[in-house]
């Protein structure tokens, strides 16, 4: 496993690990809250942080994590990893 700076290309996965995390751990949000945030942070959320990607040894994306001013701000793993 290693932890590498996430790229653009990366993003639609990261997204993607977002949704899967969120449907698991927040039960409030409803599907329209969730469809509001995508383009969010796909065009903001994202680059407003330090952004990592946990990658596997193949490379596959496995979460991520969003560091700003030394704080942890985002984390987000795979629901089956």
């Amino acid at each position: 496993m290693k932890i590498e700076p996430a790229i653009k290309t990366d993003y639609e996965v990261l997204l993607k690990v977002w949704e899967t995390s969120v449907r698991q751990s927040h039960d409030f949000l409803s599907e329209q809250d969730i469809a509001a945030l995508k383009p969010l942070i796909l065009a903001h959320y994202f680059d407003a942080v330090d952004l990592r990607c946990v990658k596997d040894t193949a490379g596959n994306i496995l979460g991520f994590c969003g560091v700003a001013d030394g704080n942890l701000l985002r984390h987000k793993i795979w629901a089956a990893a």
